[in-house]
């Protein structure tokens, strides 16, 4: 079985904006219960099917396959709530550690997240000085969830 283990952050400052170029992501879930996600992504040329399960902690499974960029749009075309995730990814490696940096856009305008992964939940890493408050276990942060209530919805924005 796949595990992803992932803590998330919310970032700070525009110090990480020199140390990578950036990929633009559009996303789409095909179906969302609790306990189970269905992912559509494209990333350039490259579309991607994602199937998760219940985060407990830091872990979730997760499985991802490569399947055709033309399905995937289609698929996100089609098949997806609305609204769809648009976003720019930034990798930046740092020691041991890729961090991602997810700037959103369309409903989720202004929102800036770093997730990253680990090898296992007590793992101890250090703190770029861009990371802000962790925000791993708020729900609201979940990609998935901002397609149902998006960050411009929301009422009070603390992070």
């Amino acid at each position: 079985m796949a595990i992803e283990i992932e803590r998330k952050f919310l970032v700070r400052g525009d110090g990480w904006r020199s140390l990578s170029v950036g990929s633009i992501y559009r996303q789409g879930y095909i179906t969302s219960t609790p306990g189970k996600t269905v992912r559509v992504r494209v990333v350039g040329d490259r579309g991607y099917l994602t199937i998760k399960g219940t985060t407990v902690g830091y872990r979730r499974s997760e499985f991802e396959y490569p399947i055709p960029v033309e399905d995937a749009e289609e698929m996100l075309a089609t098949l997806c709530d609305r609204p769809l995730i648009e976003k720019k990814r930034y990798k930046i490696s740092l020691g041991d550690l890729i961090w991602e940096i997810d700037e959103f856009f369309g409903d989720n305008e202004g929102l800036i997240l770093a997730e990253v992964e680990l090898l296992d939940e007590g793992q101890i890493f250090d703190l770029p000085e861009w990371i802000g408050e962790e925000v791993s276990h708020d729900s609201r942060y979940y990609n998935v969830n901002l397609i149902r209530n998006p960050y411009r919805n929301w009422s009070l924005r603390e992070g």
